[in-house]
């Protein structure tokens, strides 16, 4: 295997790995069973946190503070004892959709999706966060992913996973704010696997994880395909570099959807893994709010 595993709770929907190396701890979501997981890099238990609301990401805001991202908006989470308190509503008032995919860009905004809770076509958007202040990117976003950024904040990417294209576009590095109209940067039509979770790592290489493909892909800046990573689940969601120097690469799985029939065959489903390669990751930013 190129993988092994770093975590043996399954989840449901396993998403949004985010590492913070001041306490060298990945912290990640089982979004259906509205759980919180954390787990320290150099070992020990599972902790699980039962959020009440389904969330799929979280970023550091400071030493004391984070940022949770749940379906009814952004809640500013004590690092301390857990307590979550509203910061921003975001579709609250919508019981169908749920928060997704995000990525902090390089000033500190961030970008984050929203989805319908069962996918339905168009029910989704894309937004932009900072200071703040909140926009409506994207709209009629089926399925927002592989939000993501170059090193220096002047490239954006992101997918609608319905869609299975992969964009980058132009980006303020001062703001995070998109310029121009997005281009196409990976056609996966007709491919094994969908566009899921990505990041950037610092050489501007994303790594792309397959939802249905069971790997993780790494583009070059030009698109090109340089590298596959099998990894031992189909359903491959989302990756996040850890570790001192962020040389390792994590990734999540799920088992949403599967048959009884396929969850025997694909016995790792839903577990988080570390991959057994070493890459040249960087830390996420601390979002500013």
């Amino acid at each position: 295997m190129a993988a092994t595993i770093l975590s043996d709770e399954a989840c449901e929907l396993g998403e949004g790995p985010t590492y913070d190396p001041a306490t060298d701890t990945l912290y990640w979501f089982d979004i259906l069973n509205s759980r919180m997981l954390e787990k320290k890099l150099s070992g020990g238990q599972t902790r699980i946190h039962q959020l009440g609301e389904m969330a799929s990401a979280i970023a550091t805001i400071d030493g004391e503070r984070q940022l949770l991202l749940t379906e009814t908006g952004l809640h500013i989470r004590d690092s301390t004892t857990g307590k979550l308190t509203l910061h921003m509503s975001v579709e609250a008032a919508n019981a169908a959709t749920r928060s997704n995919d995000a990525r902090v860009h390089p000033c500190g905004a961030l970008w984050f999706g929203t989805m319908g809770k069962k996918a339905e076509a168009g029910a989704g958007a894309i937004y932009w966060y900072f200071r703040g202040e909140l926009r409506l990117l994207f709209p009629a976003i089926s399925i927002p992913n592989s939000i993501c950024f170059s090193p220096d904040g002047k490239t954006a990417y992101y997918t609608d996973t319905a869609v299975n294209l992969l964009y980058r576009l132009d980006c303020d590095a001062d703001t995070g704010l998109p310029l121009g109209e997005p281009k196409l940067f990976v056609d996966r039509r007709g491919g094994r696997g969908d566009i899921d979770g990505s990041v950037v790592d610092r050489d501007g290489v994303l790594w792309n994880a397959s939802w249905g493909g069971g790997r993780v892909d790494a583009y070059a800046p030009d698109g090109k395909l340089v590298r596959s990573v099998p990894v031992p689940a189909v359903q491959t969601s989302c990756p996040a570099f850890v570790g001192a120097e962020a040389d390792r690469m994590v990734v999540t799985s799920a088992a949403e959807g599967m048959s009884a029939k396929a969850r025997r065959a694909d016995p790792h489903a839903g577990k988080t893994f570390l991959l057994d390669i070493k890459v040249n990751g960087r830390h996420e930013p601390n979002v500013l709010i």
